[in-house]
């Protein structure tokens, strides 16, 4: 048995309390988010002395579908965002939630987050897209995180955040499996123009899970609005970003390329593609890493396949609810259109 609660109901008002520096006295909760890999929960607090702490905080705990905490467990994705809020996040620019408690056991399934809650804000909704300034807003995060571990070994060398040896042969062994069930699964859902390319993906796999990444950074990994809250604290602040399972060392550019492929959807991508670029390469200058659109172009367009590939290796192996499925063809979409205007997979083979 952990020495921490691994589900909110085991939250207790003492564990709590010691964690925060306060005597509470009562919590209840409620679930938050629509996170498919962990749940999470908002918990309101009554203290012994009023105003001793926050009314309320957040919590993410292992999932409760068995699929899915075991893909977890599988990739270390636990283990990665305990990892990410206890060494990494202090060291970049991006906005997170503040950590409260990070503990995760020896078998990197059991684990428990609490944070700062950052409401009243407003959730990025992956199906609805999102205005203009909100996508410039996670454009200027994208750049704190990667500007700051921009080929910095004292970060992209951490041990933990280096891949588990055999991964990488281990998702080309499943992926052709994965493009399997997501072509029964969408097979009369998904456009065939993209369905196509996602076969095509699927011959081109080990191009594309073996590709030397290019300059390493800190990178998201599933950098898309259902991982971010914007006018968090009332409109305080502009934006946080959330969910940091995926975290990895790789090409920034393949952050870019997600968020503008599968994050934001294919009309706003079209409509703001380069203004968009041009931000990121200025707030990567400003912040000590001098980037054009012209160098960084070929990496963005083939970074987009990550998009595509997440949606289908996601369907497969995390449990299967009807937003699951609008998101995963939400992504595949927009990731796939981006690819098929500017030759993603010729550029990957090439």
């Amino acid at each position: 048995m952990s020495a921490f609660p691994t589900h909110p109901d085991a939250v207790t008002p003492s564990w709590l309390g010691e964690k925060l520096g306060a005597e509470v006295t009562g919590l209840r909760w409620e679930p938050i988010g629509t996170g498919q890999v962990g749940d999470s929960a908002r918990f309101h607090l009554n203290y012994a002395q009023e105003g001793a702490g926050p009314p309320t905080v957040a919590g993410k705990f292992p999932a409760a579908d068995a699929t899915s905490r075991a893909t977890a467990a599988a990739f270390g994705l636990y283990a990665k965002e305990v990892g990410f809020y206890r060494a990494v996040a202090p060291q970049l620019g991006v906005r997170t939630p503040g950590v409260i408690a990070a503990e995760i056991a020896d078998d990197g399934v059991d684990f428990v987050l609490i944070f700062e809650d950052l409401g009243p804000a407003r959730g990025g909704n992956q199906l609805a897209s999102c205005s203009s300034g909100d996508a410039r807003a996670a454009i200027r995060q994208a750049a704190a995180i990667h500007a700051p571990s921009w080929n910095n070994t004292a970060l992209t060398g951490l041990d933990w955040l280096q891949p588990r040896p055999g991964v990488a042969d281990q998702v080309k062994a499943l992926y052709g499996n994965a493009q399997a069930i997501f072509r029964e699964r969408y097979a009369d859902s998904l456009e065939p123009e993209f369905m196509a390319l996602c076969e095509e993906l699927n011959e081109a796999r080990d191009h594309w899970f073996s590709r030397e990444a290019g300059p390493q950074c800190i990178i998201h990994g599933d950098f898309r609005l259902d991982n971010m809250l914007f006018a968090i604290k009332g409109g305080a602040e502009p934006i946080a970003v959330l969910d940091w399972q995926t975290v990895a060392v790789g090409n920034g550019l393949t952050d870019i390329g997600y968020f503008l492929g599968t994050g934001i959807g294919d009309a706003l991508r079209s409509a703001h593609e380069g203004e968009l670029l041009d931000l990121y390469c200025a707030e990567m200058t400003a912040r000590g890493v001098p980037l054009s659109r012209d160098r960084v172009w070929d990496d963005y367009v083939v970074g987009a396949i990550h998009g595509i590939s997440t949606a289908v290796f996601s369907a497969a192996y995390v449990e299967r609810t009807p937003r699951g499925d609008e998101n995963f063809l939400s992504m595949a979409r927009g990731g796939c259109a981006l690819a098929l205007q500017h030759g993603s997979l010729k550029k990957l083979t090439a």
